[in-house]
């Protein structure tokens, strides 16, 4: 089944998995938005998308600026969430608590903001797909509240699931995936990040934001899979490191 004609909505499309995934869903036929905080960056996006997608601005903490966005659809067919914002580990003993609570901001409030003004709008054969990572299965040392967080949204997915019902409510979980965000870590740190995070899986290589799209594209269009978390981590839940 292709895309052709479908219309979609990628929360933070402008960079990494979700620009992957709007690439690959507008080159399967389907009619693409945008949306990120920052158009600087939905601009230097759309330059490099197939014609025909477009772009709006939208920080998800807004709830009326989700919902002017949102108005702008009369019938869609999906949404994915891919928004999120860097958060710097901290020991809980040491978590400036504002700090934690802002870190769920986007990547789960956001996302809860995002769908409740997206579910007039959808199709009853649509689907939301939401992204989480595998620090929800196993967190490391000062990454408590990311972990809670990655955990929330999958418990979210099942609940809406079954609430939404027949709109169908999925998650990727990514693994260590290659994407702007690490570039502010200076080249040869990064480098030798990788290189262990590339150990740590069972099929020696870090994630693409290719292959986040190609999952997020399988959940959108098979509509026989709902409430499903999609692990697309190399194997590195089943390793040792």
């Amino acid at each position: 089944m292709n895309m052709t004609g479908q219309r979609v909505i990628v929360v933070g499309g402008s960079s990494g998995m979700g620009f992957a995934t709007a690439r690959a869903a507008a080159l399967d036929g389907a009619h693409v938005r945008i949306a990120s905080s920052n158009r600087a960056r939905i601009d230097a996006a759309l330059r490099e998308l197939p014609d025909g997608c477009a772009g709006a601005v939208l920080d998800v903490r807004d709830e009326s600026q989700v919902a002017a966005v949102l108005e702008q659809f009369e019938d869609l067919d999906h949404l994915v969430f891919t928004a999120g914002d860097d958060f710097t580990p901290r020991p809980l003993a040491e978590l400036d608590l504002e700090a934690g609570r802002a870190a769920l901001e986007v990547r789960f409030w956001g996302a809860v903001t995002v769908i409740k003004h997206a579910i007039g709008r959808l199709r009853p054969t649509g689907s939301i797909t939401l992204t989480t990572g595998t620090v929800g299965q196993r967190p490391m040392p000062g990454a408590v509240i990311a972990a809670a967080g990655a955990g929330a949204a999958e418990a979210l997915v099942r609940g809406l699931a079954v609430e939404l019902a027949p709109i169908r409510v999925n998650a990727v979980r990514a693994g260590a995936v290659r994407t702007p965000m690490w570039d502010r870590i200076p080249a040869p740190q990064r480098d030798a990040a990788f290189v262990r995070l590339a150990e740590r899986t069972l099929v020696g290589a870090m994630g693409e934001p290719e292959q986040i799209a190609q999952a997020h594209l399988y959940l959108m269009t098979n509509g026989y899979v709902t409430g499903t978390t999609l692990a697309v981590d190399g194997g590195s839940l089943l390793t040792a490191g």
